[in-house]
């Protein structure tokens, strides 16, 4: 983490005080934290890191400058959640750079890295087992959905109908003649409708009966939470700052009405996805064969 810090630091600092590069059409790479605010993210995560590496006590308040600091960088980097939508759907979109995209990528980079970091010193200074360092009373797991976990999943499918009603209302005129649009959109309701309820049904953990060759095995946990926990929060950090380009006078081809109902449609889509997602890590996680957490 810290040999991260001072490598892409160290560009960003080059590009502060020197001339930044293009980066092409789009004219940034990196969402609110261009210059000298980019540089200080960089050092703070670089700090925390050291820290959170020493710290042999519990602080909440270290761990949430930590969480913070790697939200930051994640909201910086929004702009590659729908680059890599667009990798999946084989076309790049007319507003690729590969230079912005690669400084985009180091900045997610840093933000896994001190995103494990501060995991790791909550493994290591949160609870009384020696083994696994959890919460809670031994021997207690849940089987079944917490309630606000089911709230949440059904939130998220409300935030993708808001989006599409939104839409609607403006009309789909050219959303319906790209095929990649189309793909989008397709993904969009898998991920905004068959995601967010597997995350709390039995159906998300064992596979249907009609599913060929697959009926009655247990599913692979990684399968729905990796996709759970990525999208959200790559669309609450790429709507979130939308919604703060929008609140600085951003210029758009849509009403400013549209934009907000539908990046707060999209950010309570994420926000859904995030909630129920940690809750099916809770209840799929393998037990501790010290204290049965």
């Amino acid at each position: 983490m810290l040999g991260w810090a001072v490598a892409y630091g160290g560009v960003r600092l080059l590009w502060t005080v020197g001339e930044a590069p293009e980066f092409g059409p789009f004219g940034l790479d990196l969402l609110g934290f261009a210059g000298w605010p980019s540089v200080v993210l960089c050092v703070a995560a670089g700090v925390l890191a050291v820290v959170l590496d020493r710290a042999a006590t519990w602080r909440p308040v270290l761990a949430g400058l930590a969480w913070t600091v790697t939200g930051a960088l994640i909201a910086a980097a929004g702009i590659l959640l729908p680059e890599l939508v667009g990798f999946l759907l084989l076309t790049v979109g007319p507003y690729f750079d590969p230079l912005a995209f690669l400084s985009r990528l180091a900045c997610v980079s840093g933000a896994v890295l001190l995103g494990l970091a501060t995991a790791h010193y909550q493994r290591r200074t949160r609870g009384d087992c020696a083994d696994c360092c959890r919460t809670g009373r031994p021997g207690q797991r849940r089987s079944a959905p917490a309630r606000w976990a089911r709230w949440a999943a059904y939130v998220a499918v409300a935030g993708l109908v808001a989006r599409f009603a939104a839409q609607f209302v403006v009309g789909f005129d050219g959303l319906t003649q790209d095929a990649s649009i189309i793909g989008l959109e397709i993904g969009l309701l898998l991920a905004g409708v068959l995601l967010p309820l597997a995350l709390v049904h039995r159906w998300g953990e064992i596979w249907p009966g009609w599913v060929p060759l697959l009926a009655g095995r247990r599913i692979p946990r990684l399968l729905l939470l990796v996709p759970g926990f990525g999208l959200g929060v790559g669309i609450v950090a790429y709507f979130g700052m939308g919604m703060v380009q929008v609140s600085s006078g951003s210029v758009s081809e849509f009403s400013d009405a549209f934009l907000w109902v539908a990046m707060s449609a999209y950010c309570v889509l994420g926000l859904g996805l995030l909630a129920a997602s940690s809750d099916y890590h809770l209840r799929t996680r393998v037990a501790c064969d010290a204290c049965g957490r």
